[in-house]
């Protein structure tokens, strides 16, 4: 048992020295894209904003929506399109005309009947 010991221990003593040998100038390419972009320092501020683009990108969908929905109700009704977003609140198709997120503005194509969340 000592001979085997004896002949396995210079070979694995050969292999650890030889992987310490010299190091490559090139710093590890990171595994993927966000780790080279941000620290874990930055990680509250970037959830932050993700989660402020999500909401204004829902906001933008629901608004839109319920907004086409009532053009198209009014447009069944009385057989034309609204000539401006204001008449369907006067006919009672909405409460109120929603206000469009920060930054952004509420177009109406009166000939298409639809409607749009652009930026300013």
């Amino acid at each position: 048992m000592k001979l085997r010991f004896a002949a396995i221990c210079p070979l694995a003593l050969a292999l650890a020295v030889a992987g310490c040998g010299k190091k490559s100038d090139q710093p590890p390419t990171p595994t993927n894209a966000t780790s080279s972009a941000s620290s874990p320092l930055d990680a509250p501020g970037d959830y932050l904003r993700g989660m402020a683009k999500g909401e204004q990108s829902a906001i933008k969908t629901v608004d839109t929506v319920s907004l086409n929905q009532a053009i198209q109700l009014f447009g069944v009704d009385q057989g034309r399109n609204p000539k401006d977003l204001n008449e369907l609140v006067e006919k009672k198709y909405l409460p109120k005309i929603p206000d469009a997120p920060y930054g952004m503005k509420i177009v109406y194509d009166a000939n298409a009947g639809t409607v749009k969340v652009v930026k300013q």
